[in-house]
């Protein structure tokens, strides 16, 4: 029997890094796409289970499956996006939905013609709200993948496209950034509580 292969999209370390400082360029779009209220909750999270269906990321599939139900939409509807039947979708979804469906099998090179159509149909603003969520998903998919991929390896399965250094490089950056990152935000929130307790709040 052949031996099985990891064969789902991963990063490699240069890869990762290139990501995140892409991330963190473009937060500030991500958090007006979620002040702004151009796109729903609900809309949002067709979009990140478009992409997420495309990169194959069993963690995304299972909170953001969780998460659209709780956004208001409905079984049929998740059924169909699980399924990649985007065309079933209206119009005003559609378009968004297609582009990130795209985006995910051209590996983040999407036609300039496809973002052509999604700013033409949406918008500038809105569009950009649109590719905030793509690309923050788009780093989810690929690093929950990443880690599966470390643990296949251990198994006897390795992704063919990724090392077991470039596995463990991102695991280990992932995890050594993760404790300031959590000790920032646990400043931010002692200092908004002491705000408001100082303001007269509870």
């Amino acid at each position: 029997m052949p031996s099985r292969t990891f064969e789902r999209r991963t990063f490699t370390f240069s890869r990762f890094v290139a990501s995140l400082r892409d991330i963190f360029a473009h937060m500030d779009d991500f958090r007006q796409a979620v002040r702004g209220g151009r796109v729903s909750r609900a809309f949002a999270e067709k979009i990140m289970l478009a992409v997420t269906q495309v990169n194959g990321c069993r963690y995304c599939n299972y909170g953001h499956t969780r998460a659209a139900l709780a956004a208001g939409i409905s079984e049929e509807e998740l059924q169909r996006l699980l399924a990649q039947d985007i065309g079933t979708f209206p119009e005003e979804e559609a378009v968004a939905l297609t582009f990130a469906q795209h985006y995910a099998e051209s590996e983040d090179n999407p036609d300039p013609a496809a973002w052509q159509r999604l700013v033409d149909y949406y918008g500038p603003e809105t569009a950009r709200d649109i590719m905030a969520y793509i690309r923050m998903i788009t780093f989810g998919n690929l690093l929950g993948n990443t880690f599966d991929a470390f643990f296949s390896r251990l198994t006897g399965h390795p992704a063919q496209t990724s090392t077991f250094w470039d596995e463990l490089g991102v695991l280990l950056a992932t995890a050594i950034g993760a404790l300031p990152m959590g000790l920032m935000m646990g400043v931010g929130l002692l200092r908004r509580r002491l705000a408001r307790q100082g303001a007269g709040g509870t």
